[in-house]
């Protein structure tokens, strides 16, 4: 595999995590359910602009 390509696929993959993360720990301090703040985490990666992540990927090789 490129090797670009892997680090490119490590960050996108590592922000889904924090955004994961953040939209779990924000709905659960909001008071919604587990069910709820599973949701509100796939949303959160769902929400996430792919094309500005693979912009700051690149920028990040240089």
């Amino acid at each position: 595999m490129n090797i670009e390509i892997r680090k490119m696929a490590d960050y996108i993959r590592d922000q889904c995590i924090e955004a994961a993360r953040d939209g779990f720990r924000d709905a659960s301090i909001s008071g919604l359910c587990a069910e709820g703040a599973m949701e509100a985490a796939i949303s959160a990666m769902q929400s996430l602009d792919v094309d500005k992540l693979i912009k700051e990927s690149e920028q990040n090789e240089d």
